[in-house]
């Protein structure tokens, strides 16, 4: 029989790996993003409808998630949505309808959420078992799962069929979920009273006013990633003159050095308060994102392989500009009055939830009737915004900001944390 020490390793193995692919299924598909627009026959205002709306899953995923792990355990949920969210990736490019390509968004906007919310609570309770701050490594992991699935992506999609690239990676995905998921916590070990919390609840409208500043800098601070993640590869391929194997480079670049910021977090705060580093860097990543959307098209119409370069060399700026800004507003979350840490993050995480979806739908409709050059103005604007709100919350924030990182990490995806769990 296992000591706790060695199942606490398994678990923590088992967890690594679950994130480390699930970052890696996130973004497999953004080289292959051109194709799938023309695939389906639809235009950018229709495609950023398809990308918005499909949100909804997310949403219908909050409500939903609590219950399953609930009833089934968080460790039943993840073992199912990790091997379905791969699945459902492999349908991808077999669908020519905008229609069911919808629906298929809807249900894996659903899986993913589930996922998420599942995964992130069992790292959670790991942490606490293990008594010491581990969840960063978690979300490190997904970080370097979901930059390295871009590179490689875009290495295959220059010699690979889609239908063979997105059966081949989510295939493989499927097969290591149904080990290391094998290995996460079991119901037993993670006891009903980590399962589900009670907290007193606060009527969502009646939130503090802060809570609403804090969602507005964690939308306004998280777009610049949202639209380098949706709209990179498009970019890539109608405005700098890239074909697919070098359409992901730009959001690999943004995304690593989005990467080395947050690993950077906890040095860099040593000497700096942590809204002062997104401040800056909110400041001059706004600038930096804004000369690789204008510079970068201007070179390429010279030497599209030089465009790709001053653009890429702009939005690494950008990407450790990121870095710090969801953090930041987390952070703030432990100061709002009248309600817990895990309440404001609920609130916020739901409002940003729903900005985004109506952020996807304006980037769409910019990219069809004006350019995609106008579109990337929108994520500039917010980056600076977010800068502004971050330099309000120096003189509220606590610099030590444990009790958040306990309840949402400083690296990986952006998940929905419910007052419930």
């Amino acid at each position: 029989m296992a000591t706790q020490s060695s199942r606490s390793r398994q678990a923590q193995i088992g967890l690594l790996t679950t994130f480390f692919v699930q970052g890696v299924t996130s973004t497999v598909i953004i080289p292959r993003i051109p194709e799938l627009i023309d695939q389906i026959g639809v235009n950018f205002t229709a495609w950023g409808a398809i990308l918005g709306f499909a949100g909804l899953g997310s949403l219908l995923g909050l409500t939903m998630a609590n219950r399953f792990i609930v009833r089934f355990s968080s460790r039943r949920v993840l073992q199912v949505t990790t091997v379905l969210s791969a699945l459902l990736i492999a349908l991808l490019p077999l669908i020519t309808d905008p229609w069911i390509f919808f629906a298929l968004q809807l249900a894996m906007s659903f899986v993913g959420s589930c996922l998420g919310i599942a995964l992130n609570s069992q790292a959670v309770v790991l942490q606490k078992l293990m008594n010491r701050t581990i969840i960063g490594r978690f979300h490190g992991a997904w970080s370097v799962g979901a930059a390295s699935s871009a590179a490689v992506s875009a290495l295959l999609a220059s010699f690979m069929p889609i239908w063979l690239h997105l059966t081949l990676i989510p295939g493989l995905a499927a097969v290591v979920y149904l080990w290391c998921t094998r290995l996460s916590l079991t119901p037993e070990e993670v006891g009903k009273a980590n399962e589900r919390k009670n907290l007193k609840k606060t009527s969502f409208f009646k939130s503090p006013k802060e809570v609403w500043l804090l969602a507005a800098g964690l939308f306004a601070g998280v777009m610049p990633e949202i639209a380098v993640m949706d709209w990179s590869a498009v970019f890539s391929k109608k405005v700098l003159f890239l074909d697919a194997g070098l359409g992901a480079v730009p959001y690999t670049i943004f995304g690593a050095a989005m990467i080395v910021s947050r690993f950077s977090i906890t040095r860099l705060t040593r000497k700096r308060h942590i809204s002062e580093l997104a401040k800056h860097g909110g400041i001059y990543g706004s600038i930096a994102l804004g000369l690789g959307v204008f510079l970068g098209p201007l070179v390429s119409q010279a030497d599209p392989i030089l465009g790709l370069v001053v653009t890429s060399f702009f939005w690494m700026i950008a990407g450790l500009g990121t870095g710090p800004m969801a953090p930041t507003f987390f952070a703030g979350a432990g100061t709002v009055k009248g309600l817990t840490t895990a309440q404001a993050l609920a609130r916020m995480s739901l409002t940003n939830s729903i900005l985004i979806m109506g952020a996807k739908v304006l980037l769409g409709a910019l990219a069809q009737n004006v350019n995609l050059i106008v579109a990337f103005i929108f994520p500039t604007v917010m980056m600076f915004a977010a800068a502004l709100i971050a330099g309000q919350l120096a003189k509220r924030i606590d610099s030590s900001a444990r009790v958040v990182e306990d309840a949402f990490p400083m690296t990986g995806p952006i998940g929905i944390i419910t007052d419930d769990h």
